[in-house]
């Protein structure tokens, strides 16, 4: 057997993850180059190979924010947006719900659309949403426009007409005449024909904006990876959690927007535990997921580049994307969150991130600004164990703080690890509470570079009693990789569909045709809703209509707390397509010389700081090799994360290299 390789490129490090016949054979960690990622995915894939040979790779897994990044900094291709006559104003006029720092803004100013209002182009045609056409197509309008398009220099355009989930014939048609003038043409009905026009073009749009992108970086990816030796197929993973082929990412880019994050909840859902809360802490931004019966919570929409509101992006603040994602809460807290004093002298941590330049200034790159890896560092929770770190440059990147606010140095470095806890608690909070669920029931399944570290203040935040840190929990992200299968979603919007199977059947072999596989595993489910009503709620699907309105009855009941019944309607069909034959490969594998309760006593000693406790105390230092059972406080160091076990917990080796923290007392 051959070797598979997973691959995370965060905003500070990229990590990479060597899978073989016996599970992870290798691991490494390299600073994030963000002029040029794929030197730091090469540096790092080097690193891992050691002395195997690269011609015995047979699978890369790459999840990438390179989208995502594209959509944020404004570094897409120019788009032109076609749409029926009359609507071209959809787009620039948009939507926006202000924040709590905007409410009372007076000279307030909206963000640019994504599209300028001048480069929105209109056709004549018109469709019902029942698919009937009301207005045929005039093809005149269309290469007026196309000719247009290619006479400004545009070379990406995006086709969304109006209704044309219902009857795509017309867009179809139109799409084909401005390819003849544009090179890169996205029609909405070929990326996701859903219901909703503002959200539908937005997707439609986004495709198209990053989707230049996206082929060229994968391409030279592909090239570059082959220049070492490796001509194994490229997989990307999507949104909501499955691999798709790289040709097919580059052709529905939009679906890899939330490509990185989903990576690390798969590796939590991997722990075996039925409901967990996945809290993943790099390097730039702390996320949180929930995971009930083993399956992540997905959303069929979400917005990206919005701004947050109390832990969460707000809707109305960015542009929505209407594509299945695994449903996150994201902060901007991590290791590199730069601590900062507001004018009015109080303490801040984040949002903005040192990133891998200059990075912490412990990392001696030039940075001098205090971050939590800093805090961390001149509280004595981390030492050199992946890499050189410079506690007096630490120290003098906190004295910063500790001058103005006039308190010790470990007293500021504590203060920002008890902030950082607690604007990541707001993740937490997003996924749970403010969702009607109580996390007292849930154990937190902590990965990321610096989750470890801070998994159990969060934890006790909310009266969870149990924290899992799985085997390689520092590349968690990347291990998860691994353990996604190829798989791909498909939606239609179809209203009073007459056979349903019909159009199951056909999403089914669209979706099998793209992933080039003939045996694959197929889930239906569909978008239901009260007749009469607008928004709808996605159950699995039942071929009896009683059964499907009573899964619909209490989806409702415990989505919005009221109990309700009466006629429903069927409005979208779902499936997720997955390839029966992908390899599995485990998403926490165990970690050499791990598990159970064997291990000796502490490896070293050192000193580390825990108020709670009365300051300064000499605390066992033990490997996952020689953990056993300890009683907090005490530090668990491995090549690629620290585990921080405060006052009032106990830490115990588990199956497959896992650590778990529990908290005393807890019932």
């Amino acid at each position: 057997m051959g070797f598979a390789i997973g691959v995370d490129v965060g905003g500070t490090f990229t990590d990479v993850v060597l899978s073989g016949p016996d599970g992870v054979t290798a691991v490494a960690k390299c600073l994030s180059t963000h002029d040029d990622p794929i030197a730091g995915i090469l540096t790092g894939v080097t690193r891992a190979l050691g002395s195997v040979d690269p011609a015995r790779v047979t699978r890369v897994v790459h999840a990438t924010t390179l989208a995502t990044n594209a959509v944020l900094e404004r570094t897409g291709a120019r788009v032109a947006f076609v749409t029926t006559r009359g609507f071209r104003a959809a787009v620039p006029l948009g939507r926006y719900a202000r924040v709590e720092e905007d409410r009372y803004d007076l000279r307030f100013t909206p963000p640019p659309p994504p599209v300028a209002p001048g480069d929105c182009f209109e056709v004549d045609e018109r469709v019902s949403a029942r698919g009937a056409v009301l207005t045929p197509l005039d093809p005149g309008s269309v290469r007026r426009a196309a000719a247009e398009i290619a006479r400004r220099g545009i070379t990406s355009a995006a086709v969304c007409l109006l209704h044309s989930y219902a009857e795509p014939a017309h867009e179809r048609r139109a799409a084909a005449i401005l390819r003849e003038h544009v090179p890169h043409v996205v029609a909405s009905c070929e990326i996701w024909p859903e219901i909703r026009e503002y959200e539908r073009a937005t997707t439609t749009i986004m495709s198209a904006y990053i989707g230049p992108l996206m082929t060229s970086y994968l391409s030279r990816l592909r090239e570059r990876l082959a220049a070492i030796g490796i001509d194994a197929p490229v997989h990307v993973m999507e949104s909501g959690g499955g691999v798709v082929s790289a040709e097919l990412a580059a052709r529905r880019a939009v679906s890899t927007i939330e490509s990185g994050p989903a990576a690390g909840v798969l590796a939590a859902a991997a722990t075996g535990l039925p409901d967990v809360i996945s809290f993943d802490m790099g390097g730039t931004t702390a996320k949180a997921c929930v995971v009930r019966g083993g399956r992540p919570e997905i959303t069929h929409e979400f917005h990206v580049g919005g701004k947050g509101s109390f832990g969460g992006r707000r809707a109305g603040t960015g542009v929505p994307i209407k594509t299945p994602a695994i449903d996150l809460a994201e902060v901007g807290a991590g290791g590199g969150s730069v601590a900062w004093l507001d004018p009015a002298g109080a303490l801040r941590v984040g949002p903005r991130s040192a990133g891998s330049s200059p990075g912490p200034a412990c990392y001696g790159l030039g940075g001098g600004e205090p971050t939590v890896t800093d805090a961390d560092l001149v509280l004595g929770y981390l030492s050199s164990a992946s890499m050189p770190l410079s506690a007096p440059l630490a120290a003098k990147a906190v004295d910063r703080l500790a001058g103005p606010l006039g308190v010790s140095r470990e007293e500021a470095a504590h203060a920002v690890h008890e902030i950082v806890n607690a604007s990541m608690a707001a993740a937490v909070h997003v996924v749970t509470v403010q969702r009607g669920i109580d996390p007292r029931g849930f154990a937190l399944v902590a990965f990321g570079g610096a989750g470890p570290m801070h998994a159990a203040g969060v934890a006790r935040r909310f009266g969870i009693a149990t924290v899992v840190v799985p085997a390689y929990c520092g590349v968690a992200s990347a291990a998860g990789l691994l353990a996604g299968a190829l798989s791909t979603d498909r939606v239609l919007s179809r209203l009073d569909a007459g056979d349903p199977e019909e159009v199951f059947a056909a999403l089914a072999a669209d979706a099998a045709a793209d992933l080039g596989v003939a045996r694959v595993r197929v889930a239906r489910s569909v978008d239901v809703r009260f007749k009469g009503q607008s928004h709808d709620l996605t159950v699995d699907w039942a071929e009896s209509r009683e059964e499907l309105a009573s899964r619909f009855f209490a989806k409702y009941a415990q989505v919005y707390g009221i109990v309700q019944q009466g006629e429903i309607e069927l409005v979208s069909y779902r499936v997720r397509v997955t390839d029966a034959a992908t390899p599995a490969t485990p998403a926490t594998p165990a970690a050499p010389g791990s598990g159970g309760d064997a291990g000796g006593g502490a490896e070293g000693r050192r000193r580390a700081y825990f108020p709670e406790a009365g300051g300064w105390l000499d605390v066992p230092v033990h490997t996952r090799r020689t953990l056993g059972r300890v009683r907090g406080p005490a530090i668990v160091e491995d090549a690629e994360s620290t585990i921080v076990v405060p006052p009032g917990w106990r830490a115990a080796a588990g199956p497959s290299g896992a650590v778990r923290l529990t908290l005393e007392g807890a019932a």
